[in-house]
């Protein structure tokens, strides 16, 4: 059997070496379709099938505070009182992440850093390689000044190998290195460092929700018996404090969970797509095989006639098709490699696709395995059937008819169904990427709320505990925003606490007064924003109603607000805001909890903005005269009468005359963070269309192959019609009929297949529908317009038959 086998293949690779040309052809299909294929699996296995790259990774898991179906984050209080209670975790350790100030050789800057409890990456299982994890007794205030380097951050800071016990400044504060971990996942994240977590005495409360929490199952404990067992700490608490009354806990493993469930549907459904090109890419080399096996009818018959079984001929066959896929396979594996590092560098690094930092994409064992396996199926399935059709051949009529056989019913409606195919999956490919140009079509149109050129952002970040005062906060943004509006060219300027389209400002409850109040389960809520008086003027935010802002609206006038037209309609309907009366908790810096209620005036009514992004459903909006209700950190804009890149360095200039030690951070235009915005749609959109218009290319050779075999075949008919008298449009008519019904036949199937693509891709799309009749009547007549074309050349070439010599055509 082993030795059948070598043979097979050894005559196979002869046959593959005697046509150059078609296993040229037939290689770089299958390497296109497995290539492509490979790439997007190798990003669905690392961000979602791999497992984590920690010991015992199934024991990780997060506990939330969770209230009416939402995750919250958990109180100092809280915190303590789980650790302490449950049974059911080896540890329990609280982090939270934030901006620091990091002090550099060039300036400072402002950087993302994790504040963790001691152990955290002894419980998760990250090595480290230099250095050690925080221990209990730096977990105290006044004893916190340790640090942990990640690698990255390290190698950046210039690798001194004897970093452990030196010293950085972190918010103008001595910090000192006590570690350096291990390169991997870490340095993959956002953070560069990270500081121990301690907390004063007034900080442990219930009320100051603010922290995550991580925990490490014991083992043989599963989630459902965690979960059961804070519920009962739960629901003791919620007993027993009024602040954890309507609070819950929630237990949920780490994996994935920051890993947007629109990115997952986003590469699940590209791993669909690249699956249809691999089956239209098979299909292909399918036709390409039943037509090479035509021209070998003659030898496969005199093989028979000499005693070859069917089984052995089937099996010769399909060994070829084998030998092929393997080729094509070995070129995938190289196509897969240039794809997947054109993938991660120039789309999905730039496109806020945010894949989980354990992932580590690349051409690991189980991706060569799935790869392999896509391979050997691939050969199986287009082998098959110019396997059977050698196997199966009537020995006398071959030998007899000489080749003529080859014309057979049987075999030319194989090809058929293959082509129909190749269309119907095409046209359900056109139709996804048909749906993704309409939804990042909807999305482009969107009205933000603001006007996006000319305007430069950037974020200030003053460490709050030294900067809590209104005497320290007010003189700093206002000798600030003097300073930008004297550089050249600069028209506005403002500071606010976010930024339309990027986000920004705070969640907080409200109530109307003189309305009833609602109770604490249920409370009014809406994005809390400070801005200065230019703001609108800079941002081009229109006012609907009323007044804005002005200078005259300071800390020493009645404090005054603005609310956007959302919040006016659900909140005064048939009722003229301006006048009414807010009550908002107060914003007091340096403390995380909400102060005392104070009462706002509303002065006026802005047009909605976007704050969140484009795909962000309308929310209630406050906005507060920053004057009233200072805050040191800030995001400030400005608007210029040129192009902003211009002023990027005079910006930076005068912050640094202010304050030297003081950084900015996300120095951006506001057409750039729109774009950013937009990235991942866009990115989606390009990926969706690559893929469809290779369909499209395919689908269109399978037609053509199909009726140029089909041509050649009939040529002896063709020359007989036009002795007998038909004229070269007849011949044109006929031909290209054939290929329009098998077109037509495979769009009115892969209509069906749209709507089912359309069902399971309407999830990541934005005001599209399950059916868009415009999207698939384009792509509709798109392809039919390629089977058109690609059925025009055969057809031209029939008509150019000269009946004499076809008359005398075997």
């Amino acid at each position: 059997m082993a030795t059948m086998l070598i043979q097979n293949f050894r005559f196979a690779l002869r046959l593959l070496r005697k046509s150059p040309g078609f296993t040229l052809v037939a290689i770089l299909t299958l390497a296109l379709g497995i290539g492509a294929t490979t790439a997007i699996f190798s990003v669905v296995y690392a961000t979602m099938l791999a497992p984590l790259p920690y010991p015992n990774p199934d024991q990780l898991v997060l506990v939330w505070s969770h209230r009416r179906g939402n995750d919250n984050d958990v109180s100092p209080q809280d915190y303590f009182d789980w650790k302490a209670q449950n049974t059911t975790f080896q540890s329990m350790i609280a982090w939270n992440a934030g901006s620091f100030n990091l002090a550099t050789a060039d300036r400072p800057e402002q950087v993302r850093g994790m504040i963790v409890g001691p152990g955290w990456y002894s419980m998760i299982g990250v090595k480290f390689f230099k250095g050690r994890d925080f221990v209990p007794e730096e977990s105290q205030p006044g004893k916190d000044k340790e640090v942990i380097l990640t690698h990255d951050t390290w190698q950046q800071m210039g690798s001194d190998p004897n970093i452990i016990g030196k010293s950085i400044r972190i918010d103008l504060e001595p910090h000192t290195v006590v570690g350096v971990l291990a390169p991997g996942a870490p340095d993959r994240m956002q953070i560069k460092f990270l500081v121990p977590m301690a907390f004063t005495p007034d900080q442990v409360n219930r009320e100051d929700r603010h922290l995550i929490i991580a925990a490490r199952l014991k083992p043989g404990v599963t989630i459902t018996q965690a979960q059961a067992d804070m519920n009962v700490i739960g629901a003791r608490l919620a007993s027993e404090y009024p602040a954890d009354k309507d609070f819950g806990i929630n237990v949920v493993p780490l994996r994935n969970y920051w890993f947007p469930r629109r990115t997952q549907s986003t590469l699940w459904a590209l791993l669909g797509a690249v699956g249809f090109v691999l089956l239209i890419a098979c299909a292909n080399v399918a036709n390409l095989l039943l037509a090479k096996a035509t021209t070998r009818l003659k030898e496969v018959a005199v093989r028979a006639s000499l005693g070859a079984t069917r089984a052995r001929v089937f099996m010769q066959v399909l060994s070829e098709s084998l030998v092929l896929a393997l080729l094509g396979g070995l070129a995938g594996v190289g196509v897969a490699e240039l794809m997947l590092q054109t993938i991660m560098k120039t789309l999905l690094s730039g496109m806020g696709l945010s894949l989980p930092s354990e992932a580590e994409v690349g051409l690991s064992l189980p991706v060569l395995g799935f790869t392999l396996l896509c391979t050997m199926l691939c050969g199986v399935f287009f082998g098959c059937a110019p396997a059977w059709r050698a196997s199966g051949l009537n020995v006398n009529e071959t030998l007899k008819e000489a080749g003529r056989a080859g014309a057979s019913s049987a075999h030319q409606h194989v090809r058929r169904v293959l082509v129909v195919s190749e269309f119907a999956l095409a046209l359900a490919l056109l139709a996804g990427a048909g749906l993704a140009i309409r939804s990042f079509w909807n999305l482009s149109r969107l009205d933000m709320g603001v006007r996006t050129d000319h305007i430069l952002t950037f974020e200030i970040s003053r460490p709050t505990k030294d900067f809590t005062q209104s005497p320290q906060i007010l003189p700093f943004y206002r000798e600030l925003l003097e300073r930008l509006h004297a550089i050249p060219g600069v028209t506005y300027t403002s500071a606010a606490s976010g930024t339309p389209v990027n986000g920004g400002g705070f969640g907080l409850s409200f109530n109307v007064v003189g309305q009833p109040v609602k109770d604490g389960s249920s409370p009014n809520r809406a994005v809390f924003m400070l801005a200065t008086p230019e703001y609108y003027k800079t941002f081009g935010i229109r006012l609907v109603k009323g007044r804005m802002f002005t200078e005259a609206d300071n800390e020493n006038s009645p404090r005054v607000a603005l609310i956007s037209e959302f919040m006016a309609s659900h909140f005064f309907p048939g009722v003229d805001p301006i006048g009414q009366r807010l009550s908002v908790p107060r914003l007091i810096p340096g403390v995380n909890k909400p102060g005392p209620q104070q009462e706002w005036e509303i002065v006026g009514v802005f047009h909605d903005v976007r704050m969140e992004g484009p795909r962000s459903d309308s929310f209630p909006e406050i906005d507060v005269p920053f004057y009233q209700s200072p805050w040191p950190q800030e995001d400030v804009a400005l608007r210029t009468s040129g192009d902003p890149e211009s002023i990027r360095k005079s910006a930076g200039a005068v912050v640094t005359s202010i304050d030297p030690d003081l950084p900015i951070a996300q120095v951006q235009t506001m057409d750039q963070i729109v774009d950013t915005t937009f990235l991942e749609d866009r990115t989606q959109t390009v990926l969706f269309g690559i893929l469809a218009t290779v369909a499209l290319l395919l689908s269109a050779i399978g037609i053509y192959g199909v009726m140029a075999f089909s041509v050649a075949q009939r040529t002896h008919e063709i020359g007989l019609r036009m002795a007998l008298g038909a004229d070269r449009n007849q011949v044109l008519r006929l031909v290209l009929k054939e290929g329009i019904v098998l077109a037509v036949v495979g769009l009115g199937l892969g209509l069906v297949g749209a709507m089912f693509v359309g069902r399971a891709v309407k999830s990541m799309l934005f005001g599209v529908g399950t059916i868009d009749f415009a999207a698939f009547s384009i792509v509709s007549l798109l392809l039919l317009g390629s089977a058109l074309l690609a059925c025009y050349f055969p057809a031209q070439r029939a008509t150019r038959v000269d009946p004499m010599v076809a008359l005398r055509y075997e």
